[in-house]
């Protein structure tokens, strides 16, 4: 080796060392004292060990060059998740409070545009103050477009945030447009405009926590799809739930055989249901009892808690479910359930993930302030949403379904579900018996000498009309199963429909935040 190759390779490992520093000893330390990781440690801790290769190192505006600050506040690459590659950022609160510059855009937008390209998933992890403010490094924003990434990548590749520190502007818009986002209690926030901002322009004296905290963004807004105690609980659900999602919208989720018996008849499951369809139960427990190891991921298990998404596997296959849960509102569908339950929906579209639905619901809620907040509007995008999925539907009545939430919880074949079962419980009717018998017989309730006799021998008419043999007899449903082979009948018809699917269609949409 020759004198200057010697010296240009000194060089290169002297700058890339200062690189890997980041924002310096100081500014890791201030990081390291608030319970949060570095960029780079962040990286480390959520993939395969050794498997990160990073982009643009050196990234600099000139004028950080000349001092030795490189980066951008922003590390990009590529890497594993249990052996599958996956491309990733993770900006830099260390330098320049990981703010938007122009080489930070650039990095950022370059490294989509890679994960678009080779078809792999493209995990964010977020720490940002937002847009950057010094003038001499204004830019126009539409010249590199991270908007526009998160836009058109969406349905084709799946799009994973985690906001790990405070988070404002583009620094919380963007983790909007991606698929899923996790927080990090106490340690994650997101708002449009800040504490200062928000007491500045409106005098409202506000913290972070109570403006834009996990806990408002899990329950309240719902932004927010988990929240976690720690950095690494949260990189553990980030592996967990790619193990649901296929790399890109051209391939299947791959299958994981299990431990569990395939043709499991689950006798525990006659003891969750009551068959008085006005006593409540955990749809949780049914659905663990249902598929494989009792192995089910929550998606936005606090926000609009009356209905529950989620992945799971049935003998191995990734599928998706979505149940009412009778615990809250009946399980009912208000506005805030509409928009979660379509999101989802769409987004398993995009990814060619079967649908499983488990109904028991009274209906769409009603009362003033629901429709004056756009029930109608809102709920249309539950069937619209099942209408325009071509994956795998199955649905299962589980006790009842009454109304307009018949069609949205896929008790319509019409609608495009390829199988309709009931159990033997189930009833379904334009709305609950009490409420119909009120209506239709207003005026011999006046006459009537004992009014309560006469209600409960119409309901119990209406009840028998309504019960899942008549739906049964015209073909509605396609057949009435037992509690206990609920789980071996969803394998097998799931195969059977697979089996019959041999072509990936792909979705003709993205997955627009509802």
């Amino acid at each position: 080796m020759d004198d200057e190759l010697k010296k240009a390779i000194e060089k290169l490992r002297e700058k890339k060392s200062i690189a890997l520093s980041g924002g310096g000893k100081e500014e890791i330390l201030k990081q390291h004292k608030k319970g949060r990781l570095t960029a780079r440690e962040r990286i480390n801790r959520l993939l395969d060990l050794g498997s990160f290769v990073e982009i643009g190192m050196l990234g600099a505006m000139k004028e950080e060059a000349k001092h030795d600050i490189y980066g951008d506040g922003i590390v990009v690459g590529y890497g594993k998740i249990e052996g599958r590659k996956v491309c990733i950022f993770a900006q830099d609160k260390t330098v320049w409070e990981g703010t938007f510059g122009q080489v930070h855009r650039l990095k950022m937008t370059n490294i989509m545009d890679k994960a678009r390209k080779i078809g792999v998933p493209m995990i964010c992890l977020w720490d940002s103050a937002g847009g950057r403010l010094e003038k001499d490094t204004y830019i126009n924003p539409s010249s590199y477009s991270t908007f526009k990434r998160f836009i058109i990548n969406s349905g084709v590749i799946p799009q994973i945030s985690a906001i790990l520190g405070p988070c404002a502007g583009n620094a919380a818009y963007g983790p909007a447009l991606t698929d899923f986002v996790f927080f990090v209690d106490g340690s994650g926030f997101a708002f449009a405009t800040g504490p200062k901002g928000t007491k500045e322009e409106l005098g409202e004296d506000i913290d972070m926590e109570a403006l834009g905290g996990a806990k408002v963004h899990c329950q309240l807004s719902g932004l927010g799809d988990r929240r976690f105690k720690s950095e690494d609980e949260c990189f553990d659900a980030i592996r967990k739930l790619l193990s649901y999602l296929p790399s890109n919208n051209e391939r299947l989720p791959q299958r994981i055989e299990g431990s569990d018996d395939p043709p499991r008849i689950n006798e525990e499951l006659l003891d969750i249901v009551p068959s008085d369809s006005k006593k409540p139960y955990d749809m949780l427990k049914l659905i663990k009892a249902i598929v494989d190891n009792r192995d089910f991921f929550e998606i936005k298990p606090e926000f609009a808690k009356n209905i529950i998404t989620g992945f799971a596997r049935l003998n191995g296959y990734s599928v998706g479910i979505v149940a009412n849960q009778p615990l809250f509102l009946a399980g009912s569908l208000d506005i805030d359930a509409s928009d979660k339950l379509a999101r989802f929906l769409r987004f398993a579209d995009c990814f060619n993930i079967p649908l499983i639905m488990l109904v028991d619901t009274t209906g769409y809620l009603p009362g003033s302030k629901q429709e004056h907040g756009g029930i109608l509007r809102h709920g249309a995008k539950v069937p619209y949403a099942i209408a325009e999925a071509h994956v795998p539907k199955i649905a299962v009545l589980i006790r009842k379904a009454y109304g307009g939430a018949k069609p949205a919880m896929g008790i319509d074949k019409d609608l495009g579900v390829d199988v309709v079962y009931a159990w033997p419980i189930a009833e379904s009717a334009v709305m609950g018996a009490r409420a119909t018998v009120k209506v239709l017989f207003k005026n011999e309730l006046k006459e009537a000498k004992d009014p309560e006799r006469f209600i409960n021998e119409k309901i119990k008419e209406f009840k028998e009309a309504a019960t899942a043999y008549p739906m049964a007899y015209s073909t509605f449903i396609d057949d009435i199963i037992e509690p206990a082979e609920t789980r071996d009948i969803l394998i097998k018809t799931l195969e059977s429909i697979l089996s019959e699917r041999k072509k990936i269609k792909s979705s003709t949409h993205g997955n627009i935040p509802l």
